[in-house]
């Protein structure tokens, strides 16, 4: 698993401390808000396929794997693409109102519900993509410009 390396000193610990908040966090305030556990704040409205959770998962370790490893210009766009692809891929589609709205209740259930788990698979993998080029970036800067933060299985 690459991941942020200890061994880089104390700027790769906050980094790896960083990301691994972001990555709970994430799921934690992603999760209670698609109402995948049972909360006070929301109330789930279509039944789970089972999928929501382990591709809550996915999409929180990757972002706090971008996290850990960002630049300064990074691929910040294409994650939060990302984001809001899973997040839709997750979440109840007739609790988003901005979808309800739009498109109505008939629409989503007969159209967007089918579809749901490959706009969230679509999400992951473009987050998986950002995360590689993140990844491809860093190496050539560190080629370029002596070590940078390490990461774990890099030469």
């Amino acid at each position: 698993m690459i991941a942020a390396s200890l061994t880089g000193g104390p700027v790769a610990l906050k980094r790896t401390v960083i990301g691994a908040a972001a990555a709970v966090s994430s799921f934690v305030v992603l999760g209670t808000v698609a109402a995948l556990w049972r909360n006070p704040f929301f109330i789930r409205m279509v039944p789970m396929q089972g999928y929501e959770i382990p591709l809550l998962a996915a999409q929180s370790g990757l972002l706090g794997l971008f996290v850990a490893i960002r630049r300064p210009v990074c691929r910040a766009r294409t994650f939060g693409a990302s984001s809001v692809l899973n997040f839709l891929g997750v979440a109840c589609p007739i609790c988003n109102k901005i979808l309800l709205f739009a498109f109505g209740a008939n629409a989503l259930l007969s159209w967007f519900e089918p579809v749901r788990l490959y706009v969230g698979l679509v999400g992951t993998g473009i987050a998986l993509f950002a995360v590689v080029q993140e990844i491809r970036r860093q190496r050539a800067m560190a080629g370029q410009n002596g070590p940078s933060v390490s990461l774990a299985g890099t030469p």
